[in-house]
């Protein structure tokens, strides 16, 4: 059997032209990259946003709550659209681009895998087209512009002990998340840290701009801390948002790829669902909405975080409206949620199964509280046995939803067939009554506890030091209207990675709060959630490099 890279180097991808082309995006509105990926020119977004065009119906794709079983979210994405473009249905996949801090660390590429892939698979996983580096430069050059601040003593006067911008890069760092600078007599010596490109507050505002003028509009409005008065400084105060925005000006235009099957994919912006807002940029899914009849995307881990997010913020800030939510699951990681071990998944256990089945249940009965149709995408694996099958397809019938068995990763496009028709289906029967979780006027820890009490199950909802105290004084200077992002491990319905399965009654601790004033919302940490991933004790950049002819071996 050909390994995934193996698969993405054997194809043949047709000229980036052509894609463009069949998306409907004419061929002086690209910028090419090479012969295989392009940025799509602003104007002619500009010009789409105003053609008064149609929007197509919006599919997105979640998931239950990951193991290291794998539930195959992006492989579900990229089959799906391939079936959709397979039974005649005019389709673009919307997809966010990989970090390189997974990439080698633990997780790996986020290209799919198998049949169900989007190309380039080792650019899209690597460098791109230059998205990441542009929002780490813009991040860092306001973090340089502040320390430059203080250092000559400019108005307004920033209190140091009240800064509240820390530094990014694109890789997982433990020994960054806390640091002094300015040592050595270079500059004011003060405590700060890095976090993760991916949750850096650019790359949200990037995400969730709706164009150029709006991104440089949101960069001035970032909270950078407070002057010795304690009045809030912004990023404009400091005048920094122009130079910001002149790093960004490439960046946000998304790009364009497409699968194995030639279905057209935007790959744009990245933000990790478990301490971000998991969604691809709103820029890429309008365009795609006014070029496709179907689109397909994707937001990030379970559906207790991605697609909440996407409802609550997303959906909330652009004003989309979701058709259909495909839940992935796996009976691989149903059984892990049922208690079994690793190295005991192969065999077959239907009262583990069953066991497990909670965890899907409660993500089926989360997603419908937005008033979106739920169906069951079963990745299917070689090792599922007919038992095991027909438990989870009763078990989904029981929930009121379908269960559909999908074999896109071995076949491609044909395996998903059966999933494209169903969700055709769903969204021609138009039974959508969509509406985010809370309405703006709930008060900021009233959201932050309707999350974690009606999607998470917990019994009590806690906020260490000051928490509640920020949230109120955020709240009167007229924030308390933001919605909430909640910064939660990806492995449990709780803050504890080990809680598997559907866990109810536990505390739900919130460590820290951040005001994300140009993003537009609030993050809440909480428990023992960083910003900035480590690396496992063996990373999968240990075992990545070149071959004899220069090519990349084990990146995926």
């Amino acid at each position: 059997m050909l390994t995934d890279i193996e698969i993405a180097r054997a194809a043949r991808p047709r000229p980036i032209g052509q894609i463009g082309a069949a998306l409907g995006v004419p061929e002086d509105a690209l910028i090419p990259y090479g012969r295989d990926k392009a940025k799509i020119d602003r104007t002619f977004l500009a010009d789409l946003e105003t053609s008064g065009r149609a929007d197509g119906a919006l599919v997105l794709v979640t998931a239950m709550s990951p193991t290291p079983a794998g539930e195959g979210k992006t492989t579900t994405t990229v089959g799906l659209g391939d079936a959709l473009s397979r039974i005649g249905k005019h389709t673009a996949i919307c997809l966010r681009e990989p970090s390189l801090g997974p990439c080698f660390g633990m997780k790996g590429g986020a290209a799919g895998g198998g049949y169900a892939q989007v190309i380039p698979m080792e650019a899209i996983n690597l460098h791109f087209t230059g998205d990441f580096h542009a929002i780490t430069s813009a991040h860092n050059l306001l973090a340089a512009l502040i320390d430059n601040h203080i250092y000559w003593r400019r108005t307004p006067r920033l209190d140091p002990r009240h800064l509240t911008w820390r530094r990014v890069m694109d890789m997982n760092d433990r020994s960054l998340r806390q640091i002094a600078s300015g040592l050595g007599g270079n500059g004011v010596v003060l405590e700060t840290g890095f976090d993760i490109t991916v949750a850096s507050e650019v790359m949200a505002i990037l995400c969730l701009a709706r164009d150029l003028a709006d991104l440089e509009t949101r960069l001035a409005r970032i909270r950078i801390g407070e002057d010795e008065d304690g009045v809030p400084v912004t990023a404009g105060d400091l005048g920094a948002a122009g130079a910001m925005a002149v790093l960004l000006a490439d960046a946000v235009q998304p790009n364009l790829v497409q699968t194995l099957e030639g279905t057209p994919a935007l790959i744009h912006g990245g933000p990790f669902a478990n301490i971000a807002h998991g969604c691809n940029s709103v820029i890429a899914t309008r365009a795609a909405l006014r070029l496709a009849d179907y689109v397909v995307t994707e937001a990030g881990f379970g559906a207790d975080l991605g697609a909440e997010k996407f409802f609550d913020i997303k959906c909330r800030q652009a004003d989309l409206t979701p058709a259909v939510a495909v839940v992935v699951a796996t009976i691989r990681s149903l059984k892990m949620n049922g208690g079994v071990a690793r190295d005991a998944l192969g065999e077959e256990n239907v009262e583990a199964l069953i066991r497990g089945c909670a965890n899907l249940g409660r993500h089926i009965a989360n997603v419908r509280r937005f008033g979106v149709p739920v169906v069951v995408a079963v990745n299917h694996f070689s090792a599922d046995t007919a038992a095991e099958t027909a438990a989870l397809e009763a078990f989904c019938a029981s929930e009121g939803v379908e269960a559909v068995i999908c074999r896109h990763w071995a076949e491609g496009g044909p395996g998903a067939e059966a999933l494209a028709r169903r969700v055709v289906a769903i969204v021609e029967d138009r039974s959508a009554r969509f509406a985010p979780l809370y309405e703006d006027s709930v008060p900021l820890w009233g959201k932050i506890e309707t999350v974690a009490r009606t999607l998470y199950g917990a019994g009590r909802v806690t906020a260490e030091g000051g928490v509640k105290a920020r949230l109120k004084r955020w709240g009167a200077a007229g924030f308390d209207a933001l919605p909430v992002c909640m910064a939660k491990t990806q492995y449990s319905f709780s803050t504890d990675p080990s809680a598997l399965g559907a866990p109810s009654g536990h505390e739900l601790r919130v460590r820290e709060v951040r005001l994300a004033a140009g993003a537009g919302f609030v993050v809440a940490i909480c428990g023992d959630m960083m910003t900035m991933p480590g690396l496992p004790k063996y990373p999968a950049a240990q075992t990545i490099g070149l071959d004899s002819q220069g090519r990349i071996d084990g990146l995926f």
